[in-house]
């Protein structure tokens, strides 16, 4: 079965431009820990990337997902939404057969 890397939408990209993240030399790191309330866990962080790191670009700007997150992320969404609970990057994981309330907190 093929499995596709994520995508991210131009939402993100845009938003990672107006905080000037490539400016600061650095991409919105996401990663997939143990923990959570639901077994695993998103980490999301502006950083730099490392050797083993998967770069997605766009709008002059990166995402880098380390290889042990990246099967767990393959076929997602990575946006970011500004709602009345607040601004933030989210990510839209088929993979998840169930989330937290919070949305940063999943179990497959």
């Amino acid at each position: 079965m093929l499995t596709l890397p994520p995508k991210v939408t131009a939402r993100a990209f845009e938003r990672l431009a107006e905080i000037g993240a490539a400016e600061d030399g650095k991409a919105l790191r996401v990663a997939v820990e143990g923990g959570g309330c639901s077994g695993f866990q998103y980490e999301i962080a502006l950083d730099e990337a490392k050797d083993d790191d998967m770069i997605l670009q766009g709008n002059g700007q990166s995402v880098i997902i380390d290889s042990i997150s990246l099967p767990f992320l393959a076929d997602a969404e990575i946006d970011f939404t500004d709602e009345l609970i607040g601004a933030r990057f989210v990510i839209n994981n088929p993979n998840a057969t169930s989330s937290c309330g919070c949305g940063t907190s999943f179990s497959m």
